[in-house]
């Protein structure tokens, strides 16, 4: 009984040191953790700034040509000659398709020979009548034999004229659609005719900005076929009506072109360049955060100092209402205040009252106009 009576007071030390010592390792952690800081976040930063923007509209347009058609015959008939190649240039009125007309070239020789044949007898009832030798009805018959038969070969003539295809005006011709001896209904496809300087822009702006629209403003086009390029156009016209249904104004710019680099059917960024320009509060498009409920940045501010710890950085949240972008840059209408610090790269990592460090050894310059060197 007695050693049973040591047995369990020995067990129940064994649990009172193992559990003590337990205890006191939880309270240890528990004191580590209450001490323990998150470490700052690097983040990158940049400064709310102020610029001047010229005001500008801006749209999707597309290249169309000043003048621009598919060359198709009237009537149908055999080609007989085809006078140009593949991407020529050509000057207004040049021949470019011939189609067969022999039957037509000789049907005119028999009505040329009826008009002369009518001519003899006119000028011989002209004579006869001024001699009082033949009645006016004689007369007025040879006369009208006479015009009958000329406008009957001006008819075949106006006939060869339809099958002799010429340039209606100075252009670059596309890829032929036919070949020799093929036989063309009418309307067929011969070959597309652009001219290409100049050429125009079209593109539509809504409703709200016809008040600041004038003919004579200057447009610029860029496009992705021609990164590091901008043209410089005039606006030419602004539709008298609008769109019922999208309530937006029809606009057409004119661009010179003198090197042809813009093209009938190109996809174009518009900007209609207005008279003034506006200061603008700009920031990184990298620094803004968006979400359902609004867009927001992260403000880099200082912590104050307390007894025991060093002061240093914080961000705070802060919504904002942003405007134009342009570039890598974006504008800030309401919610920061020039010379504000806001993180610029990894602001997916914040959140409100984060310590950060800034680190800007890396981050690349933000431009309006960015050219990446491996674009």
């Amino acid at each position: 009984m007695k050693k049973i009576v040591i047995g369990i007071a020995i067990v129940v030390l064994v649990i009172v040191v193992l559990g003590g010592t337990k205890g006191l390792q939880i309270k240890t952690l528990i004191a580590a953790g209450k001490a323990f800081t998150q470490p700052p976040e690097t983040v990158s930063s940049a400064v709310v700034h102020e610029e001047k923007w010229q005001g500008t509209l801006t749209a999707i347009g597309s290249i169309t040509a000043v003048q621009g058609v598919t060359i198709t015959p009237e009537l149908a008939g055999t080609v007989r000659e085809i006078n140009f190649e593949s991407g020529a240039v050509v000057a207004k009125g040049d021949l470019l398709v011939k189609l067969d007309t022999s039957s037509e070239e000789a049907q005119l020789r028999s009505l040329e020979a009826q008009v002369q044949w009518a001519k003899v007898s006119l000028d011989r009832q002209t004579s006869l009548r001024t001699n009082q030798l033949v009645s006016q009805s004689d007369y007025d018959a040879a006369d009208a034999a006479w015009k009958q038969a000329v406008a009957n070969a001006d008819a075949v003539r106006a006939v060869i004229d339809k099958k002799t295809l010429r340039a209606p005006f100075a252009g670059q011709l596309g890829i032929r659609q036919i070949n020799l001896g093929q036989y063309l209904d009418a309307g067929k496809p011969i070959v597309s005719l652009q001219s290409l300087t100049p050429v125009y822009a079209d593109f539509s702006l809504p409703q709200q900005e016809l008040g600041q629209l004038k003919t004579g403003m200057r447009v610029r086009v860029t496009m992705d076929t021609y990164p590091d390029r901008k043209f410089d156009g005039t606006l030419l016209a602004i539709n008298p009506d609008l769109d019922s249904t999208t309530r937006s104004v029809g606009l057409r710019a004119t661009f010179e072109n003198p090197d042809q680099a813009l093209r009938p059917g190109m996809f174009a960024k518009v900007e209609v360049l207005l008279p003034t320009e506006k200061p603008v509060l700009v920031i990184p498009a990298t620094s803004v955060l968006s979400a359902p409920y609004g867009d927001s940045v992260y403000v880099i501010e200082p912590t104050p100092e307390i007894p025991g710890k060093k002061g240093g950085l914080a961000v705070r949240q802060q919504f904002i209402r942003t405007g134009e972008a342009r570039g890598d840059l974006i504008t800030v209408e309401s919610g920061l205040k020039p010379g504000e610090r806001v993180v610029s790269a990894g602001v997916f990592k914040l959140r409100n009252g984060m310590a950060v460090t800034e680190n800007n050894n890396l981050v690349p310059k933000n431009e309006k106009s960015p050219h990446p060197p491996e674009a």
